[in-house]
Formats: C-alpha cells, structure tokens, sequence
C-alpha cells in the first residue's frame, strides 16, 4: 500500500533485482527533476547481491568470484540481499543542495526506526551509517548503512537496514571498506527475529 506523509510517497516495492530497481530509481529521478512528481522513496528487498560504490578499491571486493553491480553512488561496497529493507529515497533537495545535512537526516531516520524496535544506535564520526556501538559482545557494527547520490538536485540511491539477513554474505567482502568493525542486525542484537515485514511499516512512519 502506498503511503504518503508530509508531502514524500512511499511506496512498497516487494522484491526487486538490482537492475529492474535501478531503472525504477531513474524513472523516478526524471519525473522528480521534471516536476512531473512529487519526492518518493521505494522501500524493498533485493535479491543477493553486491554492489559496489565509486570508492570501491581491488582489495574491498569479494575473492571468490561472486558478481559484483559497479554503481554510481558514494561509498564502497556492500551487500543488498533478503532480510534487509532497501529505502531509495528520489528527493529533491532544498537550494543549496547540503548533502551532509541529507546524510544525517537519513541516519535519523534509521536511529529512530531501530529505537522503536528497542535497539540503540549512533553514529560514529568519520563514518555514514549507523552502529550498535561497542559493548561486551565486541567492537561497534553497522545495523543500517547509507549510500547516495545527488543529481540535478535530486536524490537517488539510498539506505539500507538489516532486519534478519544471513550476515555471512558479509564475510566476503569488506564491507564499506571498514576493515575494524562488524556488521549486524536487528535480529542479532534484539535476540528475537525482527523482519522487513515488521520494519516496514515503522520505515513508512518515519
């Protein structure tokens, strides 16, 4: 069901391959541009995936041969696949364009998401994202992870947060280029499972 709030359209994708979404997100950004439409996010679930970021370097990639999509967001690589909710936010940014203040308005977002299912997070300085931050069971790790661009003024790309994803896939990578920190999710930290069916409505709200 598609939901609209405060002027932005969310609008629930189901399961999507990178490339079908990717066109999706470029249909979007022209109709946004254009003023054909109004700010839109698509929030869904990939099938298994990495995709890698413009600051990807040789030895972030996986060594085993896995597929690899090369995008044209910010960051390194990382890991779409099912159990993680994908937001696409295609939104025009106010004049002049301040794309940091974009990134810690998303980070909000995935801050109080995580809240609201009992889970405190932060961000970590140097670092998009957000972290469950060290505690006894180890390091900080990144539950929600950011990767956007802007063009002509309008969003695209996005953020994701893993809801109960297998976390293994994330062993084959370095995920985001971070080679001193874990990745996590909601299911792992909370000890109950946590789906993107549970987390999807929360997302919408927020």
């Amino acid at each position: 069901m598609t939901a609209t709030t405060s002027g932005l359209t969310a609008v629930p994708a189901g399961v999507l391959d990178y490339p079908t979404a990717w066109d999706e997100q470029r249909r979007l950004h022209e109709a946004v541009v254009a003023g054909e439409r109004g700010d839109t996010v698509l929030l869904l679930e990939h099938p298994s995936v990495y995709t890698a970021g413009k600051r990807t370097e040789p030895w972030d990639r996986p060594v085993d041969g896995t597929p690899v999509v090369d995008v044209d967001r910010g960051g390194k690589i990382t890991w779409h696949g099912p159990g993680q909710l994908v937001g696409y936010p295609i939104l025009r940014l106010p004049d002049p364009v301040d794309v940091v203040a974009y990134v810690r308005r998303v980070e909000q977002l995935l801050i109080d998401v995580c809240a609201e299912f009992g889970l405190s997070t932060e961000r970590i300085e140097g670092r998009s994202g957000v972290w469950v931050p060290a505690d006894d069971r180890g390091p900080a790790r990144k539950v929600a992870a950011i990767g956007i661009r802007v063009a002509r003024g309008v969003t695209l790309h996005g953020f994701s947060i893993n809801c109960d994803c297998d976390l293994a896939y994330f062993d084959r990578i370095v995920p985001c280029g971070i080679r001193d920190a874990g990745v996590t999710s909601l299911t792992a930290e909370l000890g109950r499972p946590v789906t993107v069916a549970d987390v999807l409505p929360v997302a919408t709200h927020h």
